[in-house]
């Protein structure tokens, strides 16, 4: 009896420094991947001489708001704000609704010309067009300058169907889809109140990626979007750097200037990094309850 307790109490402290080491080591990491953004953060309302000066590591040096004032005196960054939003909201609804109908078909095993297709899919994420043919794909249907031009021609993301697929196949009781058919449900009946409910969390997840991808596509909007009133506000906020350097090159000829224009161009650089995350660092903690739970059901193979 003395020797379980003594060696209850050798497993119970051997757990509880297991814990503290295990915390210890979290908490690094967390430092680590998370310093890089708070760093930019307090850069941003720093004055940029004592940030280059390396006398800006925990707290502001110098607090100032002129990176940022800076940036939303640019008449396209509201334009730029509500454009972002607009495309992200009907981009990832767009996007889900795609993987969906394309990954519940897929997790059917019983389903004719499965492999083939399944195989049809995985190609394209290895082989593409490239970027001219795809631009005269877009050109020729008449997408330039509409916002479809940013969801149509990539709308199926196949690494984030095959998740959500093998979720399909591991998480969503047989049984219930059996017993759905027997009381004369159709497949679509199914699908949308059976399926689609039980799959919130790997929807969050899909929805989190989706986001993530359309808000910081600055990319294909530059492509396809010539017009810039339709331009989003990654987009906007690369225009407004890149006048701001341009700026600050063309100063470099006045006494004075070009310090001045250099200074404000690197407030600008940090306070667009912030403007640009906020949104999606605001957005994330409502989901990341759903966001583990559903990839790490949807990493399962089938």
């Amino acid at each position: 009896m003395r020797a379980n307790k003594k060696a209850g109490k050798l497993t119970g402290l051997s757990e509880k420094s297991s814990d503290i080491i295990l915390v210890i080591l979290c908490t690094i990491i967390l430092l680590i991947v998370a310093y890089p953004l708070y760093y930019v953060l307090i850069a941003s309302v720093s004055n940029p001489y004592d940030v280059y000066a390396g006398k800006t590591f925990f707290l502001p040096s110098q607090f100032t708001l002129d990176g940022y004032k800076s940036v939303f005196a640019d008449p396209n960054i509201l334009l730029g704000i509500f454009n972002s939003f607009k495309y992200t909201i009907i981009g990832t609804a767009f996007s889900v609704v795609v993987l969906y109908l394309a990954a519940y078909p897929l997790s059917v095993r019983d389903l004719p010309g499965r492999k083939f297709l399944s195989i049809f899919f995985i190609i394209t994420m290895y082989f593409g067009g490239g970027m001219v043919p795809t631009y005269l794909v877009v050109k020729q249907t008449g997408l330039i300058n509409s916002m479809w031009a940013l969801f149509l021609p990539g709308g199926v993301a196949v690494g984030n169907m095959i998740i959500v697929r093998n979720f399909f196949e591991n998480s969503i009781p047989k049984e219930m889809i059996e017993a759905a058919n027997i009381d004369g449900a159709s497949k679509w009946t199914t699908f949308i109140k059976i399926v689609v409910p039980l799959s919130r969390s790997i929807m969050a997840v899909m929805v989190v990626f989706s986001m993530v991808a359309y808000w910081n596509d600055w990319f294909t909007a530059m492509i396809y979007l010539p017009s810039p009133n339709k331009a989003p506000l990654p987009l906007v906020l690369r225009n407004i750097l890149i006048k701001s350097s341009a700026s600050a090159s063309q100063a470099s000829t006045i006494s004075g200037g070009f310090a001045e224009l250099n200074k404000m161009t690197e407030m600008i650089k940090f306070s667009s990094i912030i403007i640009a995350a906020l949104p999606m660092l605001v957005i994330y903690p409502f989901v990341q309850k759903y966001f583990e739970k559903g990839f790490m059901a949807g990493a399962v193979k089938g």
